[in-house]
């Protein structure tokens, strides 16, 4: 009797999704009807595996029931068992499953190949009946080898709480037995199933976990980057590791993206990936960094991690080790933590949580255009800006958006570096590389329509994602699209020089500096470019953004700082990077601060402090005296002045004459010149072209004026306000230092 009313219980026993077609050819990395990330990476496991697909139309239908017949496909799908199916096609097992219903082979192979199915006491199947949650758990007890007599009788109830006990309710409801079951349950429990253990039977002989069950292998522990990466067949049908391994997918199925920047397990079937299955346990976090040291983590809310000098790391495109990478991570970078059940950190993401497949470059102030197409459609994502949550409205032009899906959010960079073109590979019209700087950077295929106008020996801007791809380019010196990565000196010479870029890569090139540059070039903070192959050349930074810092209200003058800010203080072996809650608390006077760099949101994202040569640099303009009364007697002593300091007068000789504005720099002495470098001349702009009194545009350029600027009227020999030297003329002289900043102005009657 218990017997028959089990087969009763069990021939309510369930349904598979109909595989649909995908709804567009270009994965998607979501359902239009679904948010829940879990649950669309559960539908992307069983989809690789040809259980559970959405609709043609981009939907999931979450909340829709199954039918018992839909349940046996995907009982034998998650089997790996189709191959089988032409032997139960004609075979006729229950009176209304006739060998012409289109679920017969499966139904008839669950019930009479695999033994996990009954029908009910009248003899039929009944298959277009709707699957109860207690009838799928049962069935999928049986697939894992379990009996009656090893769960016992109370149905569904002892049924449910076995299933629990192994893992195979995690995520569902036990009090939904009665219920019929819904797609977006029957996703959960079949991932449950691919992570479930069989019975280890009476004879303690059976057991392994599910998928070693399988004709496959497993990988464990495998960090996906791409999930659409290009295989040796040149199709985007693989998936890459983050090892740099390139593996194609059964079938040549392209994968959704939704995996990238997850941990999990591999299921091959011979040398090509049947499906991936992202680790339970454990959580993801992105944090932005405050520092980094070699066994400790801390993030700008002050939380510690603990990491081990062995931890994986992805960063610049691959796989390194926490021992390599953490002295290179400054103060304001976005990281994403890998945490194991125990918050140990078991992987760190330098960026937003993944490689990119894809990018969007803004082309309109405040667009998300193209955001949505990132996403596979759907909403609900967070926009993050260099680190910093950000609204549509603050996009500008030649961002850069990626998606990462492993935290949900749209990646919005705004880097920029400018360069001579050296190479590409694996040719000009197609690269899927190209060499700017001497530094070789991956192109992603979004990218190859705008790259394909220019060729190498071309000066060339290139828009960078966060993890330093290649999103696009533009002629350098476009409008909107300057050269902004900066980078600390390493090592130089007169020679050649190293230097760290802030964004997270190395450069290398010969440069021509003299001995004194060279000296005033090492440990500094510059702005890079290049006009040659191999060469490249640097200019220091200094000034900005001006005014007393406010510690407690974090603010440099009037203008706030970022939360990603990234601090640095000069010492002996040049600038340092420090966190910003080592400052402590009170004022650092503008005396103090060398530099201050605007961000998008005006807000100060780079913060220098302390003085280069104990701060001996002055902008000002020269004069020239001469004593002496014979021609081998005479002397020239140049002064430089700006209204307020002097340097010099210093014995000279110099092609300089008197009346240059000029950055210069005093020796370690006191008593010469170590640099006298002439300012960019912008001549007679109007003052038409002045935004307030901050910013000025000449040729399409941009240029930020220092709030210190100094002002000389020619005609009568005097320094002068800004709001004098502006009402004076309608146009004046102004001069730029290296980092385009207005330093100096003159004016003329």
């Amino acid at each position: 009797m218990k017997k028959r009313l089990l087969s009763l219980l069990l021939a309510g026993v369930m349904t598979c999704l109909l595989v649909l077609p995908a709804a567009a050819a270009a994965p998607t990395n979501r359902f239009s009807d679904v948010s829940d990330a879990n649950l669309i990476m559960s539908v992307e496991t069983l989809r690789l595996m040809g259980v559970l697909d959405g609709y043609s139309n981009g939907t999931f239908r979450p909340d829709t029931q199954l039918t018992r017949a839909q349940f046996c496909k995907m009982v034998i799908c998650a089997l790996d068992a189709e191959d089988e199916l032409g032997l139960y096609r004609t075979v006729t097992v229950y009176p209304d499953v006739k060998p012409s219903h289109w679920a017969a082979a499966y139904i008839n192979m669950a019930a009479k190949g695999r033994n996990v199915i009954s029908g009910y006491a009248d003899g039929k199947f009944y298959p277009d009946r709707t699957v109860t949650m207690g009838q799928a758990v049962t069935i999928l007890l049986r697939v894992l080898g379990y009996e009656d007599k090893n769960v016992g009788g109370v149905w569904p109830d002892s049924y449910l709480a076995a299933a629990a006990s192994i893992g195979l309710m995690d995520g569902l409801d036990m009090s939904h037995g009665s219920a019929p079951l819904t797609r977006k349950e029957a996703a959960q429990l079949f991932v449950n199933l691919l992570r479930a253990d069989n019975s280890s039977g009476e004879d303690g002989k059976g057991g392994g976990s599910f998928l070693t069950g399988l004709d496959v292998t497993l990988r464990d522990n495998v960090m996906i980057v791409s999930s659409n990466a290009k295989g040796p067949d040149g199709k985007e049908t693989s998936l890459q590791l983050s090892s740099g391994e390139i593996l194609q997918m059964v079938d040549d199925k392209v994968s959704n993206g939704c995996f990238n920047g997850y941990k999990g397990t591999l299921v091959m079937k011979g040398q090509r990936v049947l499906t991936f299955l992202p680790n339970a346990k454990g959580t993801s976090r992105s944090v932005i960094l405050s520092s980094a040291g070699q066994l400790q983590i801390t993030d700008t809310s002050g939380a510690k991690y603990a990491v081990a000098a062995d931890t994986s790391v992805y960063y610049n495109n691959k796989e390194q080790k926490w021992s390599e990478v953490y002295t290179w991570l400054n103060p304001g970078t976005s990281i994403t933590l890998y945490l194991g059940s125990a918050s140990n950190v078991e992987f760190i993401f330098v960026g937003g949580g993944s490689v990119s497949n894809e990018a969007v470059i803004v082309y309109e102030k405040g667009s998300a255009k193209g955001f949505e197409a990132l996403t596979g459609g759907a909403g609900g994502y967070t926009i993050v800006k260099n680190g910093s949550t950000a609204k549509a409205s603050d996009m500008r032009p030649y961002d850069v958006a990626t998606y990462s899906s492993a935290t949900n959010t749209i990646r919005v960079c705004d880097n920029r570096l400018t360069g001579y073109y050296e190479s590409c590979t694996p040719n000009p019209t197609e690269p899927t590389s190209i060499v700017v700087l001497g530094h070789e950077f991956p192109v992603l295929t979004t990218a190859q329509a705008t790259l394909s106008r220019f060729r190498p020996g071309d000066q060339i801007t290139l828009l960078l994602t966060e993890n330093n791809q290649v999103a696009g380019a533009v002629k350098a010196g476009t409008s909107g699209a300057a050269a902004n990565v900066l980078g600390l000196v390493e090592s130089v010479s007169t020679s050649s020089a190293k230097v760290n870029l802030l964004c997270g890569i190395t450069i290398e090139g010969r440069v021509n500096l003299s001995e004194t540059e060279s000296g005033l070039m090492q440990g500094r903070l510059v702005k890079v470019s290049s006009e040659g192959k191999g060469a490249i050349g640097l200019a220091r930074l200094g000034g900005g953004v001006n005014g007393a810092l406010d510690l407690s209200t974090r603010k440099l003058g009037t203008n706030s700082l970022a939360e990603t800010v990234t601090v640095f203080e000069y010492g002996v072996e040049g600038l340092k990077p420090i966190s910003f809650s080592d400052l402590g608390g009170g004022t650092i006077p503008a005396s103090q601060i060398s530099y201050a760099h605007l961000n998008w949101a005006n807000r100060v994202d780079i913060l220098v402090l302390g003085g280069v040569n104990n701060g001996n640099v002055i902008y000002g303009r020269t004069s020239v005296t001469m004593e002496g009364s014979s021609p081998d007697q005479i002397s020239y002593y140049m002064t430089v002045y700006n209204g307020k300091d002097r340097m010099g007068p210093f014995r000279l000789r110099s092609d300089i004459p008197g009346g240059t504005f000029v950055m210069a720099t005093s020796d370690s002495s006191g008593v010469g010149f170590a640099s006298l470098r002439e300012l960019e001349k912008l001549a007679a702009v109007p003052n038409t072209a002045w935004s307030g009194q901050s910013v000025v545009t000449v040729n399409g350029r941009s240029y930020t004026v220092a709030s210190d600027v100094i002002c000389f009227n020619h005609d009568t020999a005097a320094w002068i306000s800004l709001d004098a030297a502006h009402a004076y003329a309608a146009s004046a002289d102004l001069y730029a230092s290296d980092d385009g900043v207005i330093r100096a102005i003159e004016v003329k009657g």
